[in-house]
């Protein structure tokens, strides 16, 4: 079920009301029961997947903590990691690797392997549950986190419905415990839940779905448009896809607040990074803990020597980059963050200091050199992002080129935007994201103080402007949200 739709506007507060209602001791059953409904929105035999991990991460997570001896338990969790990442492996990366097989045998000239493509679609959001999952079953091993007795307290852990295809992804610790109390009506709460989710939605349908029908125009015709039409598109590609993921997170954590479940934040700010060491504490967070804490630190992360420390980045972004996507261009979007971080390293301990020596953090100089670091930042993410967006390689090497070297650079295809789409239409979309750029650093730092709205007739009149915006503004067409694809 998609948060942008008719279904979901009379799903959810349905699911408020009955969950209110609805004794204590039966609230957490309700909640399975609508978060089963939720997934099967989709392709309802697909839940028959998640019922499988459930079950063999359930019965891990017991076996894990009775047993004794670590290499006992060690020996479960690999088992149930492999069970994890198999059924991944499957429907995510099978024909990803019977492509590259084939491609190898016709380059070597070996006859080709008899294997067949499967053709079934990839479970929604698929790749977000595993890691969850697999998050159960690793702090149970750790011993950070008991196993949970109750199979269907376990099973909405896995499967809460607002967190479900797109995270944030969670940890036991946060999530499990608040799944087992009794949350009260808090009306105040209800408040902010639905002041985050309205945000949410203005991120994802005023400005994330207009944008996409912009970038579509561009990415989906390379071969019509010069260098400096696709560097528009790109950097319009950078804030579709912030808007459009964090739009979700956004909606996701306002869902889960007004039933009273805190979710961890997703997204602060991150184009606003200076570095992108900033920007990967700043983008989809609970990807990157997860990353940090599962396989960054327990490779050594950066206390092992030098060029094991540049090994472990690489590893972590390039894993990072393919569990986005059975595609060469998310590896090379990941190994591009990973040379970021190694190059960034050399800089700042090496060039930086010499040349910008410390001084006073409120003088001009200081403030102008941020916002070279930040625009900095911002392209270099930019430009990893051509490879995310393109469909392939050789698309993204075009789009490069054409940006870089000006190829097949004409100064009437710069206008091509404008000629190929409305103009009003793209006039009121740069509009909108220009208001939105000056007011996202402006709501995180309210939505944190909370000074700002103590006057109910401001905070009524900002919502109610926002709400306004979407309903004038808004591009309603049932869009995916683009992290449902993993």
């Amino acid at each position: 079920m998609l948060f942008n739709t008719f279904h979901f506007l009379v799903f959810f507060p349905l699911v408020v009301i009955a969950y209110f209602i609805l004794p204590y001791k039966f609230r957490r059953y309700f909640l399975l029961a609508a978060s089963c409904y939720f997934y099967m929105a989709f392709i309802p035999i697909y839940i028959l997947i998640l019922f499988g991990l459930i079950v063999v991460d359930y019965f891990a997570g017991l076996a894990i903590e009775n047993s004794q001896g670590i290499k006992k338990r060690k020996f479960i969790l690999v088992l149930s990691i492999i069970s994890n990442l198999g059924i991944l492996a499957v429907f995510k990366y099978y024909n990803f690797f019977i492509d590259n097989i084939s491609d190898l045998c016709t380059y070597f000239e070996i006859d080709q392997l008899p294997f067949k493509y499967l053709t079934v679609l990839l479970p929604v959001g698929l790749s977000f549950h595993t890691f969850q999952s697999m998050s159960y079953t690793i702090e149970v091993f750790r011993k950070n986190q008991k196993a949970e007795r109750n199979i269907f307290t376990y099973a909405l852990y896995v499967m809460f419905f607002p967190q479900l295809v797109a995270g944030p992804i969670e940890r036991p610790q946060n999530l499990l415990m608040q799944l087992k109390l009794n949350h009260d009506i808090d009306y105040t709460r209800i408040i902010d839940g639905l002041k985050q989710m309205l945000w949410g939605f203005f991120k994802k349908i005023v400005i994330a779905d207009r944008l996409g029908a912009l970038v579509k125009q561009g990415y989906g015709n390379i071969d019509y448009h010069d260098g400096p039409s696709l560097l528009i598109y790109t950097y319009l590609f950078a804030f579709q896809i912030y808007c459009d993921f964090s739009g979700y997170s956004d909606i996701a954590i306002g869902a889960s607040k007004i039933l009273g479940i805190k979710l961890s934040d997703n997204f602060r700010t991150p184009y606003l990074s200076q570095t992108i060491k900033e920007f990967w504490h700043r983008w989809h967070i609970s990807l990157a803990s997860w990353f940090r804490d599962y396989l960054y630190i327990p490779l050594g992360g950066n206390q092992v020597k030098r060029w094991r420390w540049f090994y472990n980045i690489t590893i972590v972004f390039l894993l990072s980059g393919f569990w986005h996507g059975a595609n060469w261009t998310f590896i090379v979007w990941g190994a591009l963050h990973a040379s970021y971080m190694i190059c960034g390293h050399f800089y700042y301990k090496f060039i930086f200091p010499r040349f910008y020596p410390i001084e006073n953090k409120k003088s001009f100089k200081f403030h102008m050199r941020s916002a070279v670091n930040v625009f900095i930042t911002f392209n270099l993410v930019s430009f990893a992002w051509i490879f995310f967006r393109a469909k392939d390689i050789g698309s993204a090497v075009d789009v490069v080129l054409k940006i870089t070297l000006f190829r097949d650079y004409d100064s009437k295809l710069s206008l091509t935007m404008l000629r190929v789409n409305d103009a009003s239409s793209i006039f009121v979309t740069i509009s909108l994201l220009i208001l939105f750029l000056l007011s996202d650093s402006f709501m995180d730092k309210i939505s944190k103080q909370q000074k700002f709205f103590r006057n109910r007739k401001v905070s009524f009149a900002v919502y109610a402007t926002i709400l306004a915006f979407i309903l004038i503004f808004g591009h309603f067409t049932d869009t995916n949200f683009i992290y449902y694809q993993f």
